[in-house]
Order: structure tokens, then C-alpha cells, then sequence
């Protein structure tokens, strides 16, 4: 039997160069990435590098608002 509560969700991780601060909604230039963590072992925000299409070169990726 599952649990209704999983420890594991899935995550999505932007690029912190890209982010447009004036607009809201999804915008084509930021570079998005999926992964999944432990929410139990993992309760702050992730971030690591990753490589940007946009900016062309590696650069830090965070967790964004969901």
C-alpha cells in the first residue's frame, strides 16, 4: 500500500541570471530544470549548477515558487 503523503516530490530548478523580476508569469528566456528531492531530508531550498541555453554558460539554478 502507497502513503498519501510521499516523502519524494518532484521539483523545478531556474536559473537565477534569467529570472525577470517584473513579470510574473512564465517567460520564454528562463531556463527550467526537473529533479527530485527528500522533503524530509531536504527541507530548504535546492541549488546547484547547471548549464543555462539562455545565458550559455553554467550558472546556479534554484528552486523556484510553486
Amino acid at each position: 500500500m502507497a502513503k498519501n503523503k510521499d516523502a519524494r516530490i518532484t521539483i523545478a530548478l531556474e536559473c537565477t541570471s534569467c529570472i525577470r523580476k517584473e513579470t510574473g508569469e512564465k517567460s520564454a528566456g528562463i531556463c527550467r530544470y526537473t529533479t527530485r528531492k527528500n522533503r524530509r531530508n531536504t527541507p530548504t531550498r535546492l541549488e546547484s549548477k547547471k548549464y543555462c541555453f539562455f545565458c550559455r554558460k553554467h550558472t546556479s539554478h534554484r528552486e523556484s515558487k510553486r
